[in-house]
């Protein structure tokens, strides 16, 4: 491998290193966890979204928080949702119309924007926020975006580099799972049927 292609891989993960496993971040992740903890608690859901690669992760954190941390949560990244709530209402409101839709007090939502930019999502967190609903968000490039400002609880990546931020947001969404279990070692299936 050539001294180039080292340097940039050593770059690289040490930007992971940097920016995902500062201790600064701790205190957000145990404030999410109690979060998810009281809306299991009253029988609420956490609704998560978000656009391309973010829409992945709104999947991945709502399954894993449901099945492994029992805390109910979904997403409404359905195609025949997303097309029919982007068609009469807009794209920019999709989102915010599927929470109006399936939200209920004492629910919270987990928004996903690189950018924080999204309309899609930054409507919903107004929306959100007007309902009373708690938000959190996941957030990159600048810290002073819009989807950051109207979250009560936002992780923020400083990195415009948009696989960077996506990995690191997986990494703290799975760590608020585990810390909402207790560990990071734990059966995924059942043992009995």
């Amino acid at each position: 491998m050539s001294d180039v292609k080292s340097d940039f891989l050593r770059s690289y993960f040490q930007s992971y290193r940097d920016l995902a496993f500062d201790e600064a971040v701790w205190p957000q992740i145990a404030e999410f966890a109690a979060l998810a903890v009281g809306v299991r608690e009253s029988g609420g859901k956490l609704m998560f979204a978000g656009n391309g690669a973010s829409a992945s992760l709104a999947e991945h954190g709502a399954v894993d928080f449901t099945k492994q941390g029992k805390v109910r949560a979904v997403t409404f990244h359905d195609p025949n949702l997303m097309t029919c709530f982007a068609n009469d209402f807009g794209y920019d409101h999709w989102v915010a119309k599927a929470l109006e839709h399936y939200g209920d007090d004492g629910d919270a939502v987990v928004l996903i924007s690189v950018s924080g930019r999204s309309p899609s999502v930054v409507n919903a967190a107004k929306y959100a926020g007007e309902r009373g609903m708690k938000v959190v968000g996941f957030t990159g490039r600048d810290a002073s975006n819009p989807l950051a400002e109207l979250c009560d609880i936002n992780f923020h990546v400083a990195s415009d580099a948009y696989n960077v931020v996506e990995c690191i947001h997986g990494i703290w969404v799975t760590a608020t799972i585990d810390y909402v279990i207790g560990s990071a070692v734990y059966e995924t299936r059942a043992t009995e049927l």
